[in-house]
This record gives C-alpha cells, structure tokens and sequence, in this order.
C-alpha cells in the first residue's frame, strides 16, 4: 500500500510531500486553472491517482485566499463521503500535511468537456466532439450525471459551480466522471455573493442575485442547460424539459432534481 494512501499526516508541505511519495506525471496550477488550487497526477503502488491541495498559502493571485481553499477541499471530502456513484471518481484518502489537506481521488482516463470560447468550434476540441455523437451516447452519458444529482440532493447538496469543464469523457470507453465539486453546499442557501462562482453559461439568474433562494431548482437549471449546451439535436420532448428546467423564473421550473430527472427519462429513453 502506498505511503499516499496509508499516512494520517505529515511534516510537509503538501507538494514535497507528493513529490517524495509518488511520480508526479501531470501538474494542474495557475498555468491551467486560476482557484489557486495545485492538484497533480501522481503513480504510487502501481496506481494512478488525481490528488489536490490548496496550493501556496503565500500566493496573493488567487480570488479566494488560502483558508478559504482550504475549506473547499474540505466540503469536497464531505460530499465524496456521503455519496457513492459510478460517475463520481472514489476519494481514496486524505494526508493532514502543514499547509492543509491532501486530498487523493483515483485518476479517471478522458478528456475534459469544457473548452475555451474560441477552441469550442474546433472540430478536434473535446466539446465538439461530445456534441457531435450520436443522440444515444450523448443520452447515456448526461443521464449518469443527472442520476447523480439525483443522488446528490437526497443528500442535500445543492450544485455550485458545475458547468461542462466538471465533465470527463472517455470517447473510447463511453464513461463520463464528474469532478470538481468542492462548492456544491448543504441544503438550500442565500446567495451571500451576488456573483456565485460558476460559468455564466450555466448559471440560474438567482446566482447573480446577492440575498436570492439557492435550491434544488438552482440545480434543475444548470442540468438543463447542460442538455442545451450539450445536446444540439435534441429530440423535441428532450428539448422541452430542458426549456422548462431553464425557465427563468425558479417557481416555472421543475421544483426538485428527481423530478427533472423523471421528465428527461421519460422524454429521452
């Protein structure tokens, strides 16, 4: 078993503590990403593993300081406890090390969905490629990301910042994983923010809305518009609950994720 996977806590900091116990063969920082965050892909033990830190307590780039990674990192390990999925990549430890949390999922094989705005019409971009499959796949592949969610509200999580840069396809294998939850919150909550975090593509009109009602029907809105974003030659039936769950006001929408999730069903099997 590898020392990734069996050590409570370290003197370290987190990167030298995954450089001395692993084979670091992809680094995710501010050269990919902009939260601050340093994540990597690391070998250990004969296997591949995504593991993620808050990065340097020192960098004053980052929109959220430190501590507030931090904490993210955190309500990710809480999410990944309480709910087990095929599409969501299993947390397989964490190491307490001096400068927080390091937090070690499997690596998932893929491409990530979400493309910059001027690679997406790029035939070769990963976001062309998934809206040019066949109706069936593109099907498949959404419905294990709303049964997810399905999963995620009976448990109380509300999603938050999830757009198609959170989707990982495999074009060979057909599997799709979801990762990057760490803002997804207990339960209904009041936009603290005004600008929630998120990609403007995806976002209900109450995560723009400083004192706004976040809830389940937050989270119908975003899946619709990953149906939209998507799915470009939706069926008609598919194409009307997409509407329905994009409409802007939260009351027009489908009022609960399994209810969206029964009308996609319905519509697109």
């Amino acid at each position: 078993m590898p020392v990734l996977l069996t050590t409570p806590r370290t003197r370290l900091a987190a990167a030298a503590f995954v450089a001395r116990h692993g084979d670091v063969f992809a680094v995710f920082d501010a050269a990919t990403q902009d939260s601050g965050n340093v994540s990597y892909g690391v070998r250990a033990g004969g296997e591949r593993f995504f593991v993620k830190t808050a990065g340097d307590p020192d960098d004053p780039r980052p929109f959220l300081a430190h501590d507030g990674r931090v904490a993210l990192l955190r309500n990710g390990v809480r999410l990944a406890c309480s709910t087990a999925h095929r599409a969501l990549p299993p947390l397989r430890h964490v190491v307490e090390a001096a400068d927080g949390p390091i937090v070690v999922y499997d690596w998932v094989d893929g491409d990530l969905i979400g493309t910059p705005r001027d690679r997406r019409d790029d035939p070769a971009s990963a976001y062309a490629r998934f809206r040019a499959l066949g109706g069936a796949e593109a099907v498949a592949a959404l419905d294990d990301v709303f049964d997810l969610h399905v999963a995620l509200a009976r448990r109380g999580w509300i999603a938050s910042d999830l757009y198609d840069g959170s989707l990982i396809y495999d074009f060979d294998t057909r599997r799709i994983d979801i990762v990057d939850l760490d803002h997804y919150r207990d339960g209904p909550f009041t936009n603290d923010m005004g600008r929630l975090f998120g990609s403007t593509r995806f976002m209900a009109p109450e995560e723009h809305a400083l004192g706004a009602r976040i809830d389940e029907r937050t989270t119908v809105f975003t899946l619709g518009r990953l149906i939209q974003q998507l799915l470009p030659s939706a069926a008609p039936a598919v194409a009307a609950v997409a509407a329905r769950a994009c409409a802007p006001a939260p009351e027009q929408r489908y009022a609960a994720v399994a209810a969206f999730y029964a009308a996609w069903v319905g519509a697109a099997r």
